[in-house]
């Protein structure tokens, strides 16, 4: 039985992490959901894609210690798209969605930070325990202090400490907090909100930022206006590009082809 399990619907790729007990990740489970996420990047009819753990009471642990004391090594191959898929794989220019169901710690909160936007049940839990068990939390020591400020992101790397939903979204950490009945259906909303925008707007948002993340505003903005960045090129020269403006001017909403 597959540990991931998916499910596509109007331009939406559903991706359930479904791993019982925890939904922790060992290397095969990584793989295959780079495996999948790689898919969704490629192809032109999907369009948005939601995470989500199965079960009420985890999202995702993170890493699976029970693999690793059986032998899974923590350098391993994790697959084209790093630890859980998401947070190594190039050129993704679509929205995803985390959709977080339950407790998310170590990895699993690393995963929900690999998305685009977050989205909790009210009864959700997040911590970055890995202090505790003498390694790094690699990836959330890049992201974290760049989401949230600087002192509350090392206070939770440097002690672990558990918080809950609310406390994240006080932080900006999360997009929504909602009862735990509603989470899949607002996700199940917003994406589909998502699906019904500009493909090729939103790989370019999702290019410029990545570019814009290590390089000075100035040069940045360059790349955009000489058509250096591949996404804003396609863009620029695309029907979309045009069909936004012709739909302005002929006040009716905008049918997005992405080409």
């Amino acid at each position: 039985m597959s540990p991931i399990k998916t499910e596509t619907k109007d331009g939406v790729l559903l991706v359930t992490l479904d791993r019982p007990k925890a939904n922790a990740i060992d290397l095969a489970t990584s793989r295959i959901m780079g495996d999948v996420f790689a898919g969704f990047r490629d192809d032109p009819a999907l369009r948005v894609a939601i995470i989500t753990g199965a079960g009420a009471k985890f999202f995702c642990p993170g890493w699976d210690l029970k693999a690793a004391a059986g032998g899974d090594a923590i350098d391993g191959d994790y697959g084209v798209g790093g630890f859980g898929g998401l947070q190594e794989l190039r050129d993704l220019n679509k929205p995803v969605i985390a959709a977080v169901n339950g407790i998310a710690c170590g990895g699993g909160l690393e995963l929900a930070l690999s998305a685009d936007m977050i989205i909790a049940a009210d009864h959700a839990t997040f911590a970055l325990p890995e202090i505790r068990s003498g390694t790094v939390a690699d990836a959330a020591s890049v992201k974290l202090p760049k989401r949230i400020p600087y002192h509350i992101a090392m206070e939770l790397l440097l002690t672990g400490r558990w918080f809950d939903a609310s406390e994240a979204k006080g932080w900006g950490l999360l997009n929504e907090v909602v009862p735990a009945d509603q989470l899949m259906d607002r996700a199940w909303e917003l994406a589909r909100l998502l699906a019904s925008g500009p493909p090729l707007v939103y790989a370019a948002i999702k290019e410029i930022v990545r570019d814009a993340e290590d390089a000075k505003f100035q040069d940045t903005m360059n790349r955009i206006t000489k058509r250096q960045l591949p996404t804003v090129d396609v863009l620029y020269g695309s029907g979309d590009n045009l069909e936004g403006a012709r739909a302005f001017t002929e006040k009716r909403d905008p049918v997005w082809t992405g080409k």
